[in-house]
């Protein structure tokens, strides 16, 4: 789809309505056509096929499949760290949280409870602590993994807007991380203390979905909802795959107030890759 049809569509076509067309387009089994649309998309955003576990462009039937595709062995290393990075993309921002405030771009802020729906008990015990944006860009790997292990304790689906998250959006629309529809999900590390890792959906994101829960959304619900896992042992280890975008997006991290220190080399803009040192 060229960029001007794609601009044009978003005017012409409510935001949710194109999400759906999007969402249908990108699971369709098109043979030769759904081939030449995922070679154009490589050619255009210069896809490094090499560190797919399957590089054949021909092999993956829909959009969908070859978007979340998965990465040969040992394309992504973990590091020695206390936390790892969970994603390929690019620093949006990250650093402390002030007291609820959340640092987005250009002076402005969001809240930990606007960003966790609203849950004012789980957004204090977060004050003061540490957070994390990370965008993933067209061409990145669109698997999300754990920066550390974890047991997980609740998922909640936040409904709301569906506005891009590239990075002049987020410098341009106040609070877009908690605007946004997301799915938060809740862990706890092994000394007990909370972690939180929001996947943040966008304009054609198709769907999110995580590997306990499977497809998340859609449907897309007009309410908040709650799963609670605290009578299970759903546990997680560092690195291990724990959802998906289709059609890509953002994550947030906050952690608790600490001792953990964010990567010396990171930087606002600077790309990132799975399983590199976050914090230690």
């Amino acid at each position: 789809m060229s960029d001007r049809l794609f601009v044009m569509l978003q005017y012409v076509i409510p935001k949710l309505l194109l999400t759906q067309l999007m969402g249908f387009l990108a699971g369709l089994r098109a043979g030769k056509l759904t081939t030449a649309v995922i070679r154009g998309f490589v050619a255009k955003y210069q896809v490094n096929m090499a560190e797919a576990a399957n590089p054949d462009i021909a092999a993956y039937p829909t959009f969908n499949e070859f978007f979340t595709r998965p990465l040969k062995d040992g394309a992504r290393p973990i590091a020695n760290a206390e936390l790892i990075c969970t994603v390929d993309g690019a620093i949006s921002q990250f650093g402390p949280i002030e007291k609820d405030q959340i640092y987005q771009a250009k002076g402005k802020y969001f809240t930990t409870k606007a960003l966790l729906g609203g849950d004012a008990a789980l957004a204090k015990k977060f004050e003061n602590g540490l957070f994390a944006t990370i965008y993933l860009s067209p061409k990145d790997y669109h698997r999300i993994h754990m920066p550390c292990r974890g047991r997980l304790l609740e998922m909640t689906y936040v409904p709301g807007e569906l506005f891009s998250v590239n990075p002049a959006t987020a410098r341009g629309v106040d609070a877009l991380f908690a605007l946004n529809e997301r799915v938060v999900c809740v862990f706890e590390n092994d000394k007990g203390q909370p972690f939180v890792q929001v996947l943040v959906g966008a304009t054609i994101v198709g769907s999110m979905a995580t590997t306990w829960h499977g497809v998340v959304n859609p449907p897309r619900s007009k309410s908040v909802w709650t799963k609670d896992y605290r009578d299970q042992q759903i546990i997680l280890e560092q690195g291990a795959e724990m959802g998906r975008f289709l059609l890509g997006s953002t994550v947030v991290l906050l952690f608790p107030e600490g001792d953990l220190e964010f990567n010396a080399d990171w930087k606002a803009g600077r790309g990132v890759r799975l399983g590199e040192v976050m914090a230690d």
